[in-house]
C-alpha cells in the first residue's frame, strides 16, 4: 500500500511538472487519488491555476463525506479556500458550486455562509449564477428545490472572459429598434445570462455513473470555455467522476483533480481518457432543453383523471 502511494506521488509530481511546462505537447491531465490538501502540498510552488472549479460536499452525510458540525464544516471550507487562492493566477477565476445544507427540515443556503470566506481574501464576486434543473426529490412541507448556485470570483480586474465562446441562440435575432437597426448581436446569439437551464445527472441521463451527485459536463463546459483560454490549467479539488476533467479534455485545456474515493477516481480517469480520444458521451451546455410536452408521459391517464375529478 505504501509503495502504491509512493508511486502515485512520484507520478503526480512528474505530471505536475509537465502541467507547468506543457510546451507543444498535447494537453496533460491527471487525477490524484487522495485528499486535495495533500495534493496541493505536493505541487511545485510555481503551479498556478487558470480556473479552480469545485462542488464541495454539502455536509449532508452522503457516502463520499463524513458529516461534521456546521461550524466545523465552514472551518474546513475556509482552510481549503485559504490554500487555493494563492494558487489562482491573477487573471484567473475561482468557481464554487453549492446548494443547501439541510437539517431537521430547515435549510442553510451555503453560498450565503461561504461568500465572506472568499471576500476575506480580496476575491471579487462577478456573478452568482443560478443553475436551474428539472428533476429531484419532491418535498412535502416546503417547495421542492430545483436550483443550486455557482459563485464566480476573480482575483483582479484583469481576468479572462470569453463571452463569444458561450453565446446561445437569441430569442429574437431579427428584432430591430425604431430606426430599423438590428438590436441583437450580429451572430444571432446572446449572452447566456446568470440563470442556466442545464439538466442534472439523474435517472437515464447519458452521463450517469455510480456517483450519487454527479456534475453535468455542460455546466463545467460553459465555465471552462468562458473563463479560460486554450491550454489553460483547470483544477478541481473534489473531482468525483471527472466531469470537469472531461470538459477540459474536450476543449484542449489541461486538468488536475483530486478525489478521495478510489472507485470515483478510476471512473474519472476512464472518462477523461475517452474524452481525449474524442469519445466523450455528454450533453453540451448549449443543447436546447427537451420539451416534456412531447412525451406520452406528460398526458394524465384517464384512470387518474377520473380519480382527480371524484376527489374534487
Amino acid at each position: 500500500m505504501h509503495s502504491r502511494k509512493s508511486r502515485q506521488t512520484r507520478n503526480i509530481r512528474a505530471r505536475c511538472r509537465s502541467l507547468d511546462n506543457p510546451g507543444k505537447a498535447l494537453p496533460r491531465h491527471a487525477v490524484w487519488t487522495g485528499d486535495c490538501h495533500e495534493l496541493l502540498r505536493l505541487l511545485p510552488k510555481a503551479t498556478k491555476f487558470d480556473l479552480v472549479v469545485a462542488s464541495p460536499p454539502y455536509n449532508l452525510g452522503k457516502e463520499y463525506e463524513s458529516r461534521a458540525s456546521f461550524k466545523k464544516y465552514l472551518r474546513m471550507q475556509a482552510d481549503l479556500i485559504e490554500e487555493l487562492v494563492p494558487r489562482v493566477k491573477m487573471n484567473g477565476s475561482l468557481c464554487w458550486q453549492v446548494g443547501n445544507y439541510v437539517e431537521n427540515g430547515f435549510i442553510e443556503p451555503l453560498d450565503i455562509h461561504l461568500h465572506p470566506l472568499f471576500s476575506e481574501h480580496g476575491l471579487i464576486l462577478r456573478n452568482r449564477i443560478i443553475w436551474r434543473f428539472g428533476h429531484g426529490l419532491h418535498c412535502k412541507r416546503r417547495f421542492s428545490g430545483r436550483y443550486e448556485v455557482v459563485l464566480w470570483y476573480t482575483r483582479s480586474e484583469n481576468y479572462v472572459f470569453n463571452l463569444d465562446s458561450v453565446r446561445i441562440p437569441s430569442k429574437y435575432p431579427g428584432k430591430r429598434n425604431s430606426r430599423g437597426v438590428y438590436t441583437g448581436h450580429p451572430s444571432g446569439r446572446k449572452n447566456p445570462e446568470d440563470v442556466w437551464d442545464i439538466p442534472n445527472v439523474v435517472g437515464n441521463h447519458r452521463e450517469k455513473t455510480i456517483h450519487p451527485c454527479q456534475f453535468p459536463v455542460g455546466l463545467i463546459e460553459r465555465l471552462i470555455l468562458a473563463l479560460t483560454n486554450a491550454r489553460g490549467l483547470v483544477f478541481d479539488p473534489f473531482c468525483g467522476v471527472g466531469s470537469a476533467g472531461v470538459a477540459a479534455a474536450i476543449h484542449a485545456r489541461r486538468f488536475l483533480g483530486a478525489e478521495c474515493v478510489r472507485s470515483y477516481a478510476a471512473i474519472a480517469r476512464r472518462r477523461i481518457s475517452a474524452a481525449l480520444c474524442g469519445e466523450a458521451d455528454y450533453r453540451p451546455h448549449d443543447q436546447p432543453i427537451y420539451d416534456h410536452r412531447k412525451s406520452k408521459l406528460s398526458v394524465l391517464p384517464h384512470s387518474r383523471a377520473a380519480t382527480v375529478t371524484r376527489s374534487r
